[in-house]
């Protein structure tokens, strides 16, 4: 791989860390001001702000860029995505509505970085394993499969 586009590989990591990690921010400040300020399902606030428990168990590992993290958050935010459509129909609330359509905005954009983000790696494992320069593909393939083990995360 090249300099140039190690180099472009980083800052695409970059940005969709931190895309990712303002979208995490912002989909936690959401479900807390909804649930206890701005439209909870009984007045005073409701035990249901304890959604934001599985975001905030995820962030540690989003900051660290830790790749299983991600990985996990992919599936995660889907459950995010069904409360928000779920409750855009079925709350009488219009400021409820609102909120709910911004919880799916903000799960998918949040699934998209998360998406994008793991991406990168792959594409680097993608160039690690490609046939050397002079490979016949009639010629038998290696013993083993081409398997990249990414770097240990701290």
């Amino acid at each position: 791989m090249t300099h140039s586009s190690t180099h472009a590989l980083e800052r695409h990591r970059t940005f969709f860390h931190r895309v990712a990690c303002a979208c995490l921010l912002g989909l936690i400040a959401l479900c807390v001001v909804w649930e206890l300020f701005a439209a909870p399902i009984r007045p005073g606030g409701s035990w249901l702000v304890l959604k934001v428990l599985p975001l905030l168990l995820v962030m540690p590992g989003v900051l660290k860029q830790r790749l299983r993290t991600f990985q996990v958050l992919s599936l995660l935010i889907w459950l995010y995505v069904a409360e928000g459509a779920t409750r855009v129909y079925s709350d009488p609330n219009v400021l409820s509505n609102v909120l709910a359509g911004v919880e799916i905005a903000l799960s998918m954009l949040l699934f998209a970085a998360v998406c994008a983000y793991a991406q990168t790696f792959k594409h680097k494992q993608q160039k690690e394993c490609a046939p050397k320069k002079g490979y016949v593909a009639s010629e038998s393939p290696p013993p083993f499969p081409c398997r990249t083990i990414l770097p240990a995360q701290s």
